[in-house]
């Protein structure tokens, strides 16, 4: 299967995402260490996250495991955290 190439739309949308779990994180009091662990994922990971990548320059797509875990630690809905109006996706190749 090819590799997908997301549309430049994506990588603003996934950084709302970062700026919505790093809200929710401070608010619930927690380390980025400690959101990491209780979720399953490493420090190095949620910190990316937090910033949208998933490594350097390259804008993340995390699981959606990985976003029922973090949204299970941080005590809200799955839709909490993902911003509204997600970019067409339809034209990814």
């Amino acid at each position: 299967m090819a590799k997908r190439i997301p549309p430049p739309e994506w990588a603003p949308y996934v950084q709302r995402l970062g700026v919505e779990l790093h809200r929710r994180r401070i608010a619930a009091g927690l380390s980025q260490e400690q959101l990491a662990a209780a979720a399953g994922i490493t420090r190095a990971t949620y910190a990316q996250l937090e910033k949208g990548l998933s490594r350097p320059d390259v804008a993340a797509n995390p699981s959606l495991y990985t976003l029922a875990a973090l949204s299970s630690v941080l005590r809200v809905e799955v839709t909490e955290l993902i911003p509204g109006q997600a970019p067409d996706v339809s034209a990814w190749r």
